[in-house]
């Protein structure tokens, strides 16, 4: 079983544009954890269209993309799909090179890290990949008529399966690699706590609830583990009472929201679910330019305390932690990105040090 122990783990993206220079700063900084990078500098890779690839009547002018129903043969693309789907459904080994496949033309980042990985078999702890969730990607998508594809149903449940094949692809790869059992797929999903919000009129907790949970089916069904990636402020109710191993929250702005959800936190955390303890603000430049590892340690043991008032001890809590960033680094400058990483490795080995102290090893 995979046991976090306070070790550090990333969020994808990275200021870069080389791939293989994203890889080895991944591996230089989380080891224990790598994941492959996201690098939203390069068009295809912008955190909404990069698992858009095998989406029916999908258009793309320059930097503009859309989902066009009206074209003459979209029904026929929709039909293929979905035979596409059920040939997977019924045979599985039809993934590896199909529509659902992770391309170099999205997420080049990913073949560059698999490659890596093979040759310096690094020592792993587990390794990690993620996908854009289905209620972010749902609104960020539009249809010819510029409306979120969210709220057709027809083409949420097509984004919903793309999505949830494209998680079952990477764990399945993953392993291949690795050896790993359980590789870690995030959902990035700032918009599972943002419906109701001016932005997200008409997603209801059911419609977000549901997409959600279809996703996390397939990664647990292809024997990965299933983390959601919060970087924003609302409602975890959502989150919380998902099948979710691990919940990526931004720790450093937002700690005190969270912990408002007291009953479901607790419920979480009495099931084994992870907290992904996003202390390493990446969201205000002027803060991380002045942060210090200091800092940020004492603020991080201040809530584990807190924690501990909900009816659980430090060592449990610390074995049901991981040290990651709020967000990922790609709107960073690279001084500031490696900042974070750093920040986040330092942090996690005081946090180490600090269970080992307290469990007496």
């Amino acid at each position: 079983m995979f046991k976090p122990q306070c070790l550090p783990i990333l969020i994808g993206s990275l200021p870069l544009t080389d791939h293989q220079d994203a890889v080895e700063i991944i591996l230089s900084y989380s080891s224990e954890i790598p994941l492959w990078p996201q690098l939203p500098k390069l068009p295809r890779e912008g955190m909404v269209r990069q698992f858009l690839s095998g989406f029916p009547g999908l258009q793309e002018d320059g930097s503009r993309f859309w989902i066009d129903t009206d074209l003459a043969d979209f029904e026929d693309q929709l039909a293929s799909f979905y035979q596409d789907y059920m040939d997977i459904v019924e045979n599985p080994s039809l993934l590896h090179s199909s529509r659902f496949a992770i391309k170099d033309e999205t997420a080049p980042g990913f073949a560059v890290f698999t490659d890596i990985l093979s040759q310096q078999q690094p020592h792993l702890h587990a390794v990690k990949g993620q996908i854009t969730g289905p209620v972010t990607t749902g609104i960020g998508v539009k249809d010819q008529h510029n409306r979120p594809i969210i709220y057709d149903d027809s083409l949420r449940d097509i984004l919903i399966k793309l999505l949830a094949l494209k998680g079952r692809w990477q764990v399945i790869e993953l392993k291949k690699v690795t050896g790993l059992p359980s590789p870690i797929i995030f959902i990035d999903e700032p918009g599972i706590v943002s419906f109701g919000s001016t932005g997200f009129m008409g997603v209801t907790r059911e419609m977000v609830s549901e997409a959600v949970a279809e996703v996390i089916e397939a990664i647990h069904n292809s024997g990965g583990l299933a983390g959601i990636h919060i970087c924003a402020n609302g409602d975890w109710g959502p989150a919380l009472s998902t099948d979710a191993d691990i919940i990526s929250f931004d720790a450093y702005f937002y700690f005190e929201n969270f912990i408002l959800y007291k009953d479901m936190l607790t419920s979480y955390l009495q099931r084994g679910g992870i907290l992904a303890w996003g202390i390493v603000p990446t969201g205000d430049p002027d803060i991380l330019e002045k942060i210090t590892l200091e800092e940020l340690f004492e603020k991080w043991k201040s809530q584990l305390k807190i924690l501990t008032t909900f009816g659980f001890s430090e060592m449990r809590l610390m074995e049901q932690t991981l040290i990651a960033p709020s967000c990922g680094t790609g709107s960073l400058s690279i001084e500031l990105a490696v900042k974070v990483l750093q920040l986040t490795h330092d942090l996690s080995m005081k946090a180490r040090e600090y269970y080992l102290q307290s469990s007496g090893m």
